[in-house]
């Protein structure tokens, strides 16, 4: 992650810094609450249909897979690799048709997910500038 942004609370450490985003996901527990609500709404948003139809119809693996992935990617244990090994995120998604539409599609899923997570605003925001940079990493056209 790139920028360190100031949580709300002066006792608590800046988002990116060691295990703080991590933290304020609440931990595993609430990065699966956090997928589940990411994967709903890729089931139930208009904009999301072409990115929906890019993953099997079995969800199950794929949530797990985002879970572990933020896991790591906040500064928590490292349960992607652990799993699955390391993850290249463009070349996990070079087979993929992503265009700027398909990587906004995404970003809007997840912005819907936050709105069900009980996550402070600050960190809302955070999180969502951050993972700009990986959904914009998985982009292979346009």
């Amino acid at each position: 992650m790139h920028s360190i942004s100031e949580p709300s609370t002066e006792n608590t450490p800046a988002y990116g810094t060691d295990d703080a985003s991590y933290q304020a996901a609440g931990e595993f527990e609430g990065l699966v609450k956090l997928v589940d609500h990411f994967y709903d709404a890729m089931e139930q948003l208009p904009v999301a249909q072409d990115i929906r139809a890019m993953h099997p119809e079995d969800l199950t693996e794929s949530r797990d897979k985002l879970a572990c992935f933020l896991s790591g990617w906040l500064g928590g244990p490292k349960r992607y690799s652990a799993k699955y090994g390391s993850i290249r995120i463009p070349r996990a998604h070079a087979h993929l048709p992503i265009g700027s539409a398909e990587r906004d599609a995404w970003l809007a899923c997840m912005e819907d997910a936050l709105t069900h997570m009980d996550y402070a605003d600050d960190f809302k925001k955070y999180l969502m500038e951050q993972l700009f940079v990986p959904a914009e990493r998985c982009r292979t056209r346009d």
